[in-house]
């Protein structure tokens, strides 16, 4: 691996815990104004200071974020459908490898779904812009994206997470489910935990907890931040859990104390 291509992932994944909070805001490619994210600014920007890494959209980042900005920029590079549309998540490459490298990006993120009916589609658009990436030294975080119909178990996503590895990924992004350590034990590259659909915070924090005992690097959470009663305080806790090895109970009391305080 060459140099740039490790100083961007020691951005993404930091060092001296050797894990990361990665805040996914990138919900819009394929759902619009999505509960939260309708002034985005107003949203994001508070949650900055606590997140490692942004992960977003190359239209987001131009518009919302200031160029100033020192937080590490995952861009998502996949889309092509919407959350009305007949065939959700059946992506193709959306940005240039050229214009990552114009945005300055730690590392670009594209959706597999692997089993569906469209799956070689999907593949065959992470492989083309793996081998983008690899020209330039950026990192490739894959998605293994999971349809409506799709199994949520431990077989179903250590099969997505290995081929995504196999295929050149250099982090997996997979959902976190019962027996996780065999997902973390048979994937070669490290695996972050996607929130997914809004739940109680003690569940969100104790899912995040879960998965870094089972093994995995971090989160790229986004719902259960962005939609919280309270997204400053919860991103503060998540960040506890994934680099401090607080307790559930430990983040929970935290998101309590931290609750509608402005810092």
């Amino acid at each position: 691996m060459d140099w740039g291509k490790k100083n961007r992932l020691s951005k993404i994944i930091k060092p001296k815990t050797g894990r990361t909070v990665m805040l996914a805001v990138d919900h819009g490619y394929f759902m619009g104004p999505t509960t939260g994210l309708e002034k985005f600014s107003d949203m994001v920007n508070p949650l900055i200071p606590y997140a490692d890494t942004l992960m977003l959209t190359r239209g987001a980042l131009r518009n919302y974020i200031s160029p100033e900005t020192e937080i590490p920029i995952v861009l998502r590079v996949s889309g092509g459908t919407s959350i009305i549309g007949k065939e959700l998540l059946h992506e193709g490459i959306i940005a240039s490898m050229k214009d990552a490298i114009r945005l300055n990006v730690a590392g670009v993120a594209f959706s597999i779904l692997v089993g569906a009916d469209f799956e070689r589609d999907t593949i065959l658009g992470f492989t083309q812009v793996v081998d983008e990436a690899e020209e330039y030294g950026i990192p490739v975080v894959a998605v293994t994206a999971v349809g409506k119909d799709m199994a949520r178990d431990a077989r179903y996503m250590s099969l997505a997470s290995r081929m995504a590895a196999e295929l050149g990924a250099s982090i997996v992004k997979t959902y976190y489910v019962e027996g996780f350590e065999k997902v973390v034990d048979t994937c070669p590259v490290p695996i972050v935990i996607a929130g997914g659909k809004k739940i109680p915070e003690k569940e969100a924090l104790e899912m995040a907890h879960n998965a870094i005992k089972a093994g995995a690097v971090g989160v790229d959470m986004g719902r259960n931040i962005f939609q919280s009663e309270d997204p400053v305080a919860m991103i503060r806790a998540v960040r506890a859990v994934v680099h401090k090895n607080a307790t559930p109970d430990e983040a929970f009391a935290i998101f309590n104390e931290k609750k509608g305080k402005k810092k």
